[in-house]
C-alpha cells in the first residue's frame, strides 16, 4: 500500500497520512488543550481511517469500534505497553548473512481465539480482530483493558498440496503474563480461552500483505528452507503479524509446528 494514497481530513483541513497514525505517540494522543474534545476527534479520525482502509476488503467497520481501536492505538492511554509473546529461541539457520528460519520453544499459554468463516482471508482477520479488540478493551469478566500483545497470529488450514487455504480462520490472542493464572472470560461466547501446549515453532520473517497468495508463497518458501519439514504439522500453519494490519510495511512471520 502506498502510504501517500491513504489520507484522511481532519475537521480543520490538515492530512493524516499512515505513516502519521503509526508515529503516533500516547502522549500525542491524549495531551493537550481540550484533552476530551481531542480525544473525541482522534476517535473519530481513526475510525475513519480504518473503515477507509476495511472498505478494500468489502468489510463495515461499526461506530462502536471507535473506543477500542483508540484504546488499542494508545495502549488505554499510554498505560500499558505491548509485550511480546515469550519464547526460547533454540537455533537459527542463517544464509548470506540473512536469517533463513528460526527454531523457538513456546511455553504452554492461554490465547483468546476465535475462528472465522469469511469468503476471504482479509474479510476473516478483520472480523475476527474487531471482536478480539473488543474482548481486550472491556468486553470481558475483568471489566478492564487487558493489554496488547504481539504477535496477533492466525491459524490457516490448507489442501493436502498447499495450494489453497480453508475458509476457516482463528485469529488468536495471546493473554498477557499478568492474566495468564486467571484468564478473564470473555462476554462474546464466539470467543474461547484455550490453553496451548508448549510447542517448537520453525518461523521465518517476512513483509508486506497478508492474503490467500502470499501466504501459499511463504509456506512453500519455509518448506523449502527447512532440512526436514516432514517434522512439522502439514495442514495448519500459523501467520503472525507484529504491525496493525493496514501498515504500509507489515512485519510478519510464517510458523510451522513441530509435530509432537
Amino acid at each position: 500500500m502506498d502510504p501517500g494514497g491513504c489520507r484522511l481530513s481532519g475537521g480543520g483541513g490538515d492530512m493524516i497520512t499512515l505513516e502519521d497514525l503509526e508515529s503516533m505517540s500516547e502522549e500525542q494522543l491524549s495531551d493537550g488543550p481540550e484533552e476530551e474534545q481531542e480525544e473525541e476527534e482522534q476517535q473519530g479520525r481513526l475510525l475513519r481511517y480504518w473503515r477507509d482502509v476495511a472498505r478494500g476488503h468489502q468489510v463495515e467497520v461499526p461506530t462502536d469500534m471507535a473506543e477500542p481501536i483508540q484504546q488499542i492505538t494508545s495502549n488505554n492511554d499510554g498505560t500499558h505497553t505491548r509485550e511480546q509473546v515469550p519464547y526460547t529461541l533454540l537455533t537459527r539457520k542463517e544464509k548470506c548473512g540473512e536469517v533463513v528460519y528460526e527454531k523457538r520453544h513456546y511455553e504452554k499459554a492461554h490465547w483468546a481465539c476465535i475462528t472465522v468463516h469469511e469468503d476471504t482471508y482479509e474479510q476473516s482477520i478483520c472480523y475476527g480482530f474487531m471482536k478480539i479488540m473488543r474482548f481486550i478493551c472491556q468486553q470481558n469478566t475483568a471489566g478492564s483493558y487487558l493489554g496488547m500483545t504481539i504477535p496477533i497470529v492466525t491459524v490457516v488450514r490448507t489442501d493436502e498440496q498447499h495450494t489453497t487455504l480453508s475458509q476457516a480462520v482463528t485469529v488468536a490472542y495471546y493473554l498477557p503474563t499478568v492474566h495468564q493464572t486467571d484468564p478473564p472470560r470473555p462476554h462474546d461466547p464466539e470467543i474461547v480461552i484455550e490453553q496451548w501446549p508448549a510447542t517448537i515453532v520453525y518461523t521465518r520473517a517476512f513483509t508486506g500483505a497478508t492474503n490467500e497468495l502470499s501466504i501459499i508463497h511463504e509456506i512453500s518458501s519455509l518448506a523449502e528452507a527447512l532440512d526436514s519439514p516432514a517434522v512439522c504439522v502439514n495442514d495448519s500453519f500459523i501467520v503472525a503479524g507484529y504491525t496493525n494490519p493496514a501498515a504500509a510495511n507489515r512485519q510478519n512471520e510464517i510458523w510451522f509446528l513441530e509435530r509432537p
